[in-house]
């Protein structure tokens, strides 16, 4: 009989946040893949664990995951962990589960900690549907572009950020989004210095530009969906009109900006109403 692929969640900080569960598993499977199996010895270490480690990281889990595979159809029991949180959730994973799910074996998850939910959990924004966006764009134009698009999203969504572009994240959202759109920039969640700071766009920007501690650690964004009031059909015949001839010649972010000065309209109003009339066009 085949072996079982256990995907175990561990601490994202605080260690009392491992499950007894997860504990019982780890000791109990004859392999355990690890994203870096330095990091994950200190975890083993401090609940008494010692099982065989085999590193399993983006660079070479393309390759590595048949042999895994191979070890649990010889009936081997193989725990796959991250470096913290839950495995695939912005951590590597994906090629092993799918390969196990394609070829018959058993997959089982050991939930537990993760970023993501723990901070929707305390965001206080609407969670009856939400999106996750993983980690954003390096560069300043592509980061500006995702929140253009993400302008018109009427759920929460959220993002994971690093301490090198968190304040860059948030200045380049700004760009796109209304001053007092309302976010939540989580920091650290379970750990020592953690920060749950919640409110207008630009006033946690400034928090983050002039607190260094809010540039530190790692971050999970939430942002709330857009009002329902806030649809296209708002606008007048004449607004739509002027909005239209700016498009034939300007971008959507220009478009949407100067017909905001020309009407007294909502830029974010106009913004919106600019995709769905080039929506409407490209079909």
């Amino acid at each position: 009989m085949y072996g079982k692929l256990y995907v175990v969640a561990t601490p994202i900080g605080n260690l009392a946040d491992f499950s007894f569960r997860a504990v019982d598993i780890l000791k109990q499977v004859d392999l355990i893949a690890a994203e870096d199996t330095r990091h994950v010895k200190m975890l083993l270490q401090h609940y008494g664990i010692n099982k065989p480690l085999q590193s399993l990281h983006q660079h070479n889990e393309e390759h590595a995951s048949q042999g895994l595979i191979d070890k649990i159809r010889e009936g081997l029991s193989v725990a796959l962990v991250s470096d913290a949180g839950t495995p695939m959730i912005s951590d590597p994973g994906f090629p092993l589960v799918k390969l196990a799910r394609q070829q018959g074996v058993d997959v089982c998850p050991i939930p537990g900690a993760c970023a993501l939910i723990a901070a929707l959990s305390v965001a206080g924004l609407p969670t009856s549907r939400f999106s996750f966006e993983g980690f954003l764009p390096r560069t300043g134009s592509a980061r500006r572009s995702f929140f253009e698009h993400k302008l018109a999203d009427c759920s929460t969504w959220a993002f994971y950020e690093s301490s090198h572009r968190i304040q860059a994240a948030l200045e380049d959202m700004l760009t796109a989004f209304p001053a007092d759109h309302q976010i939540v920039v989580a920091r650290e969640i379970t750990k020592l210095h953690e920060t749950i700071v919640g409110d207008e766009l630009a006033k946690v920007l400034e928090k983050v530009q002039t607190d260094e501690n809010m540039r530190k650690g790692e971050f999970v964004v939430l942002v709330a969906g857009r009002e329902a009031g806030e649809q296209d059909d708002e606008l007048t015949d004449e607004q739509r009109r002027i909005l239209g001839i700016l498009l034939t010649e300007c971008s959507t972010k220009t478009a949407a900006a100067m017909a905001a000065e020309i009407t007294g309209q909502r830029k974010k109003t106009l913004y919106q109403a600019a995709l769905a009339m080039q929506d409407k066009q490209g079909r």
